[in-house]
């Protein structure tokens, strides 16, 4: 049985816009289209097209999904295995985040008292297991278990001051990265102040510091496009140019 797009459009809580769009990318074009132009969805296309629903649940960009879904060893029965895990690990996330907002309004109302640390557990602990979803695999493979345990460890112990301080910092880090990337220099005394900032940022979350795990890091901004990305949002083009800076803050690579 083939569907036309209104009734897929319906039957998946999703806009005709949506799936026209998903057809002109070519991450999901229906199996057959009438001469009088009609898109017309096969079963084989709904499965396709309930992936791509799972992975945008879990905020995957569809230049990703479709990179997964068009990948040679693509497996439907593990990716979905994969999906499920990570649905409930966002549930477990947002019920932190729904017992911390009872707890606050428990507080508010006076029927229990709430430490300011406690205010902000659930927020550290949702940003750690982003970062282990996100990079996890890489970060263990190039540093290890125990280094990735003991920076987890650092960063649950510590206190919203520092939190706090360390939010500012990482602002600081990117305004300090804009004014250097305009002089084009990665040895001016702007980018060298930007790569100590850097430094400076990672230590909130670094057990000790080395400046080649610091330039293996930078190297790997560059070459992962999702760290790329971030650094790249907040200053275009400027995930190399930092890369660069650190490379000569810490002697890897000269001015």
């Amino acid at each position: 049985m083939k569907r036309k797009i209104k009734e897929v459009a319906d039957l998946a809580g999703v806009s005709v816009r949506t799936l026209h769009h998903y057809d002109e990318i070519g991450l999901l074009s229906p199996d057959t289209t009438t001469e009088a132009g009609y898109r017309l969805y096969s079963e084989k296309n709904l499965e396709v097209l309930q992936q791509i629903l799972f992975f945008r649940e879990l905020d995957f960009p569809l230049k990703k999904i479709k990179e997964i879904i068009n990948s040679p060893d693509f497996d439907r029965y593990q990716v979905m295995l994969q999906q499920r895990d990570q649905l409930l690990e966002k549930r477990y996330r947002l019920d932190q985040i729904i017992i911390a907002i009872n707890k606050t309004i428990q507080h508010m109302k006076g029927e229990m008292e709430m430490t300011t640390e406690g205010k902000f557990e659930a927020f550290k602990e949702r940003m750690l297991e982003d970062n282990e979803q996100k990079y996890g695999k890489e970060i263990r493979e190039k540093y290890g278990e125990e280094t990735v345990e003991t920076s987890n460890a650092k960063w649950r112990g510590m206190s919203q001051q520092d939190y706090q301080a360390m939010l500012r910092l990482e602002q600081e880090l990117f305004e300090l990265l804009e004014q250097a990337y305009a002089t084009g220099d990665p040895g001016s005394d702007l980018a060298q102040a930007a790569a100590a900032k850097h430094k400076e940022w990672l230590m909130y979350s670094w057990s000790e510091y080395s400046k080649e795990a610091h330039a293996g890091l930078a190297e790997m901004y560059v070459t992962d496009e999702r760290f790329t990305a971030y650094y790249d949002k907040h200053v275009k083009d400027g995930t190399v140019f930092l890369r660069d800076a650190i490379l000569i803050y810490t002697g890897k690579k000269e001015s």
